[in-house]
């Protein structure tokens, strides 16, 4: 038996426009939604920053949190936690990172109510390092899901590797990488897909396959691929053989119409094959009671977009931030100093006044750590600099705020004369950063 773990990652920063996130609800995540109500015998794993179910709410598309809410108590959906603000996790204070895991939950309990309680994990684009453990252990998960590239050992199938954390242990798996990306780059087709899994079916015993992309791949990315692919996958993958073919209308999608009969009889024949139940779909939760545990490991530290390459040169995060990227070293610079002023803020907040502006600059730069800013500066090819300035916009009202608490708080003055040199100094990193925005 081949089991296959499929995992949608739902997410939109908090910079983005009403109508961009309007035009991605009725292209692809109404359509997911509609897609699995549809499916009785779907199964999927699902992770939704909380940033984005907020904002879901805010702007009148609660309709797709009440049907993700559906499909979870109708056993057909699985949540995983993450971080609420999207940031890439390793690379801010653990305290940063905790305060990100518990408001996700938060934030998710309150919309998504009693179902939703994760045991999977979620590292925003699959970031990880040894100190993304501890936080993840601490507010309760059970397992986390990494890139393939991450993977130290011989590609595990049959057990679930575990990584050890003072006395605990996290159970984690490695989505395939190459199944992945062939579905994200409209590289593959149901047929192709399905025998792809079966090369992979052992002469005994049972193995998974993990999968995991952005959901927003289906009718955003690529028009229709929700139809043209997942649907039929699903169909394709129904346990009950007596269910006869595709639906009709979603095969035309697939071909023209002089190659609808031939097309449509391969795929037929490939869903009778899958139907005899060598190929069940499943939520990643249900591998670990189908799988035992494995030997304990160290992942590479990496991302799903890192290259083998990549972490040989010792660049992990290729896409945030980037050893050879002028841009992302100031970025990151300028962030550091929001943080720690921030801190400062809050330690010096002995009136009603220095409160106020500690707790507005805490509230932003919770917001102010999303990974958008990062990835749109990579020019790996992406490049906007209108959402670099946006991020850097972000950031500059957290050091405002905060050192306006610094200045109406308690500390003394050597402590206020030393916040505002590090005012001085992300000034002048935003200057460099967006001279660089200028002449790039």
């Amino acid at each position: 038996m081949i089991y296959l773990a499929p995992l949608l990652h739902f997410y939109q920063p908090s910079t983005q426009f009403h109508r961009v996130l309007k035009k991605v609800c009725n292209e692809s995540y109404r359509p997911l939604v509609n897609l699995f109500h549809e499916q009785p015998h779907a199964k999927v794993t699902v992770n939704i920053n909380a940033v984005l179910t907020e904002m879901l709410d805010e702007h009148g598309m609660s309709d797709v949190i009440d049907g993700l809410r559906e499909l979870s108590e109708m056993g057909r959906l699985e949540f995983v936690g993450s971080a609420k603000y999207h940031p890439i996790l390793p690379l801010i204070p653990q305290a940063e990172m905790l305060r990100q895991i518990v408001q996700n939950h938060q934030t998710n309990k309150r919309y998504f109510g009693k179902t939703y309680s994760p045991m999977g994990f979620f590292s925003p684009e699959m970031c990880y390092s040894r100190d993304v453990v501890r936080p993840i252990l601490e507010t309760g998960h059970r397992w986390l899901i990494l890139g393939g590239v991450a993977c130290p050992v011989a590609w595990p199938s049959s057990v679930v590797h575990q990584i050890r954390s003072d006395g605990q242990s996290l159970a984690v798996f490695f989505r395939d990488d190459v199944l992945s990306n062939r579905i994200s780059f409209k590289q593959t087709d149901v047929k192709g897909f399905i025998e792809q899994l079966r090369s992979f079916a052992p002469k005994g015993g049972d193995i998974y396959v993990v999968t995991a992309m952005d959901a927003e791949t289906f009718g955003h990315h690529i028009r229709h691929w929700e139809d043209i692919f997942l649907a039929e996958m699903y169909e394709a993958l129904q346990p009950d053989p007596s269910v006869e073919g595709p639906r009709r209308g979603k095969v035309e999608r697939l071909v023209q119409p002089v190659d609808l009969a031939k097309e449509q009889a391969e795929l037929l024949r490939t869903m009778e094959v899958a139907k005899t139940g060598e190929i069940r779909v499943v939520t990643v939760s249900q591998l670990l009671e189908l799988f035992p545990a494995g030997a304990f490991v160290e992942p590479k530290a990496s991302s799903w977009s890192t290259s083998a390459e990549d972490i040989q040169a010792g660049n992990p995060y290729p896409l945030w931030n980037s050893k050879e990227n002028v841009i992302h070293q100031l970025q990151w610079q300028h962030l550091k100093i929001a943080i720690e002023l921030t801190q400062k803020a809050e330690e010096g907040a002995g009136n009603d006044s220095a409160k106020n502006y500690a707790d507005l600059a805490r509230g932003l730069l919770d917001r102010a750590m999303q990974s958008d800013q990062f990835w749109w500066a990579s020019r790996r090819p992406w490049w906007d600099i209108n959402l670099v300035n946006r991020g850097l916009m972000q950031q500059r009202e957290v050091v405002f705020n905060a050192y306006k608490a610094i200045r109406l708080g308690d500390l003394s003055e050597d402590e206020k004369t030393e916040a505002y040199y590090r005012v001085i100094v992300s000034r002048d990193l935003r200057t460099k950063i967006t001279d660089q925005l200028f002449i790039l």
